[in-house]
């Protein structure tokens, strides 16, 4: 963003939360994942162990619960980042990204990994 003031370009960061598209789908995210994991040297399965697989793959499958399927809240951002004679620097579209994901990046390193 700061690279591209120079040359007279004002970029605008969407920072979206959670949504429900095809990226978080939770049967392709596992799909791709046991494609990779079918890949692995036996050694290194056996490192992470079957466990950490299937942990795995119940975390995949709650976190799409929680994906919000309201895509419109991104589209607004960008609609007014694009139309707008004085965009925000920022926006941060859906209560995950404003309520959980931006407080966490103040946090230090530490505190967020407990988290």
């Amino acid at each position: 963003r700061l690279e591209m003031r120079d040359f007279g370009v004002k970029v605008s960061v969407i920072e979206p939360g959670y949504f429900k598209t095809l990226i978080t789908s939770a049967e392709n995210m596992e799909k791709n994942f046991l494609s990779i994991w079918e890949k692995l040297p036996a050694e290194t399965k056996a490192s992470y162990g079957q466990n950490y697989l299937n942990e795995f793959l119940v975390s995949l499958r709650k976190m799409q619960k929680r994906c919000n399927p309201d895509l419109r809240l991104v589209t607004d951002c960008m609609e007014h980042a694009l139309t707008s004679r004085h965009p925000r620097t920022r926006y941060s579209a859906g209560w995950d990204a404003k309520l959980l994901y931006i407080p966490l990046s103040y946090l230090p390193s530490a505190l967020t990994d407990l988290v």
